[in-house]
C-alpha cells in the first residue's frame, strides 16, 4: 500500500476545489485496505478507551459532504469497534420548530460530546453556511431580528456566519474538544451512478428523492459555497481535511488514519494511574476477594 501523509489532506492555505481530485489510488487491493481499516479502529476503539479514563478531552467529528458521498456508512466503518458508551452520532436534517426558536448554533451545541467521548456530526452547524446560501429563503424561518426578506442577508451576514463559527469552535477546543472536519469530496459523475444505483437497487429506493436531482442542478452552486467555507474556517484548532471520495473504502481508510494519528500525538491522554494508597493495599484486597470465592465454593 502507498504511503501517505495525512498533512497531505489538511487544508492550511486556500484551495480550490477544482483542483483537488476526488479519488486516489492507494496501490491497494480493496481487501488489504479493509484489513488496514480494522486495524485501525481497533487502535481508536483502544485509545477512546484510554480518553474516556483520563477524561480531559472530547472528540468532535464533523462530516460533510455532497448527496450520496457516503457519510452514513463512512460512520458505521469506522466506529463500529467503539464501545457503544464512547461514541454518539447525531444526523442533523431540518431545524425543527423548536430548534427554529433558538440561534442556529444552539441544536449543535447541545449534542456537543461528553469527556472521554466521541461525538460524529453527521452534516454539522456548516449546513449554515452551505444549504442557506443556496437556498437563503430558509434563513426566513429562522426569525432573525432585521431579516425581512431575502434582500436583507447581505454578504456582511455570511461574514458574520464564518465569525461565529470560528469562534464557537475556539471556544470548545480552547475548553478540551478535539475538532475533526472532512469533507468528503465527490465527483459530480460519481454522485449520478450512486443515485442511479438508488433507483436500480429496490432495497435503496428508499434513499432516492426528486429533491435530490434539484439540488445536483445547483452542484457548482454547492461547490463554490463548500470552497468558501472552508478556506474561511480551516483553521489550527479545528482544521478541515478534504478526503477524496469517489471510492467509498478508501475514504474511510483515510479518515480513520487520520483521526487515529493525530490523535496519538496528544502524548498527555494516558490512563490515571492508582493512588498511592490503593496501590498498597492491592494484595489485600486480592486476599478479600480470594476469601469470598472460596465462601462461595
Amino acid at each position: 500500500m502507498k504511503n501517505i501523509s495525512v498533512e497531505d489532506f489538511k487544508i492550511t492555505a486556500p484551495i480550490s476545489l477544482k483542483e483537488i481530485p476526488t479519488s486516489i489510488d492507494l496501490d491497494a487491493s480493496e481487501k488489504k485496505k479493509d484489513k488496514k481499516l480494522n486495524k485501525l479502529r481497533e487502535n481508536l476503539s483502544e485509545h477512546q478507551d484510554i480518553m474516556y479514563a483520563h477524561n480531559k478531552y472530547s472528540v468532535l467529528i464533523c462530516l460533510q459532504g455532497m448527496d450520496t458521498a457516503g457519510k452514513d456508512s463512512l460512520i458505521r466503518e469506522v466506529f463500529k469497534e467503539f464501545n457503544p458508551r464512547g461514541v454518539v452520532v447525531h444526523s442533523f436534517k431540518t431545524p425543527s420548530t423548536l430548534e427554529l426558536q433558538h440561534d442556529y448554533l444552539w441544536r449543535h451545541i447541545v449534542c456537543l460530546p461528553q469527556r472521554g467521548k466521541y461525538g460524529v456530526f453527521n452534516r454539522t452547524h456548516y449546513e449554515n453556511v452551505l444549504v442557506t446560501r443556496v437556498h437563503p429563503e430558509y434563513i426566513l424561518g429562522e426569525n432573525i431580528p432585521g431579516i425581512e426578506s431575502v434582500d436583507d442577508i447581505k454578504a456582511e451576514f455570511w461574514e458574520k456566519r464564518f465569525e461565529q463559527i470560528n469562534n464557537f469552535e475556539k471556544q470548545i477546543a480552547d475548553n478540551g474538544t478535539i475538532i475533526f472536519k472532512f469533507f468528503l469530496h465527490l465527483g459530480k459523475e460519481e454522485q449520478r451512478q450512486r443515485l442511479l444505483r438508488r433507483l436500480n437497487k429496490s432495497k435503496h429506493n428508499w434513499k432516492f428523492s426528486p429533491g435530490d436531482l434539484k439540488e445536483r442542478e445547483r452542484w457548482d452552486d454547492y461547490q463554490k459555497y463548500y470552497e468558501e467555507a472552508i478556506n474561511k474556517t480551516s483553521k489550527a484548532h479545528a482544521p478541515w481535511y478534504i478526503i477524496p471520495s469517489d471510492n467509498k473504502e478508501t475514504a474511510r481508510l483515510l479518515v480513520a488514519k487520520i483521526i487515529y494519528e493525530q490523535m496519538r500525538k496528544m502524548e498527555d491522554i494516558q490512563e490515571p494511574q492508582l493512588d498511592d494508597k490503593i496501590k498498597e493495599n492491592i494484595e489485600m484486597y486480592k486476599e478479600i476477594l480470594a476469601k469470598d470465592e472460596n465462601l462461595i465454593k
